[in-house]
């Protein structure tokens, strides 16, 4: 696996080694060694799917509050999304910073999330699926969320929004979002 650290501390974009033939595909997508070898949480208590239907639809950007902080590794099993994460930990040296990456279900790519972080997406294909692991479980009580169409983000989505939830777009900005502490 291919551990690419990204703009924000503690999040990366990790690339499987696949190996092809005629047949098809193979590749290891998780493996508890190489992610402890990284540093990386590898304990998953939960696992979410989530479909799109149309290319554009944004969603997040989403975290839950102690104690229910979460680690997050997100695959694209189906089409291609633009993926976001947030850093909104206190006195973290990446605070507001917001980083993207494409993710590409033919190619098995993932991020990873680390605690403290939102996250969000836009899709670049029609009928999307995420598939989700979670090191806490669901907990509405706790979670929040951080506008993605806020302008201070400087966040630049690849696509015009085509689907956002009403409860997304009433999300606060990130100087009325109360950093978390971890």
């Amino acid at each position: 696996m291919n551990f690419e650290q990204l703009d924000i501390q503690g999040a990366f974009k990790i690339s499987p080694n696949m190996i092809g033939d005629n047949r098809g595909a193979f590749a290891r997508v998780f493996c508890a060694d190489a992610f402890a070898a990284q540093g990386l949480q590898t304990n998953w208590v939960q696992m979410n799917t989530s479909i799109s239907v149309n290319k554009g639809t944004v969603r997040g950007l989403h975290f839950q509050r102690a104690p229910h902080c979460e680690v997050k590794l997100v695959r694209c099993v189906r089409g291609k999304i633009m993926d976001f994460i947030l850093d909104i930990r206190a006195g973290s040296p990446t605070f507001g910073v917001v980083c993207g990456a494409p993710l590409d279900a033919s190619k098995m790519e993932m991020l990873y999330v680390p605690t403290g972080c939102a996250h969000g997406f836009q899709t670049l294909t029609e009928n999307v699926e995420l598939h989700y692991s979670h090191s806490e479980f669901y907990t509405p009580s706790h979670e929040e969320g951080v506008c993605i169409l806020d302008p201070d983000l400087n966040l630049e989505l690849p696509l015009a929004v085509s689907e956002m939830s009403e409860r997304d777009k009433a999300h606060p900005t990130l100087k009325d979002t109360r950093p978390i502490t971890l």
